[in-house]
């Protein structure tokens, strides 16, 4: 079961609302139609897409800002935003393809690795914790379980900015307790993707 209690946590709002990801409550499809986790109901507004609910719980919600006042830092976030599809596209098509990991799936790790390493003053993206980790840390944690599971390849191998930065996001209580456990995880991903 899936939990969507790390960006709420973040938000410091005190409440966790367990999702069961593959059997969603019926109440859940009348608040948001989509169907996806997560989604935000505030204010009679609904909020569904990871990355938009970040930026209005961040905007919206006293706390720590989780998007950097540095012009610079914010044209990198800006740039990683943008590219985690493409991030998550060419992990997705390795896994899915019949031979060993592509070299789409290892460019794109080690742009994440070279990422890691651009701001020098934290192990985070832009050093200090913000919306990117938000972003990329389920599906660089996820891949971490699949590839080493499905394709027998360590993403972290070789990439030490990217073992800290997944040892780092564990060690914050929000995030570790929305994890799955990763032999189900693996269990349920080997099986929608038929393998």
């Amino acid at each position: 079961m899936m939990r969507c209690s790390f960006l709420v946590s973040l938000a410091s709002c005190c409440f966790d609302l367990p999702i069961d990801v593959a059997d969603k409550p019926a109440w859940y499809m009348k608040i948001y139609p989509k169907n996806m986790i997560p989604c935000l109901e505030h204010e009679n507004r609904v909020i569904g897409e990871s990355l938009d609910v970040i930026k209005y719980m961040d905007s919206d919600f006293e706390g720590p800002r989780l998007f950097p006042d540095d012009s610079e830092k914010q044209r990198f976030a800006e740039e990683l935003l943008a590219y985690s599809d493409t991030f998550n596209h060419a992990m997705l098509s390795s896994l899915t393809s019949k031979g060993s990991v592509t070299a789409e799936a290892v460019a794109a790790l080690d742009k994440i690795e070279d990422s890691l390493s651009k701001f020098d003053d934290g192990p985070f993206f832009l050093g200090q914790f913000s919306l990117v980790d938000i972003t990329y840390a389920p599906f660089v944690d996820g891949f971490k379980v699949f590839f080493a599971g499905i394709q027998n390849y360590d993403t972290a191998a070789g990439r030490p900015n990217m073992r800290r930065f997944i040892e780092e996001m564990d060690s914050i209580a929000a995030y570790a307790k929305t994890k799955q456990d990763p032999q189900e995880l693996l269990a349920a991903t080997k099986k929608k993707l038929g393998i």
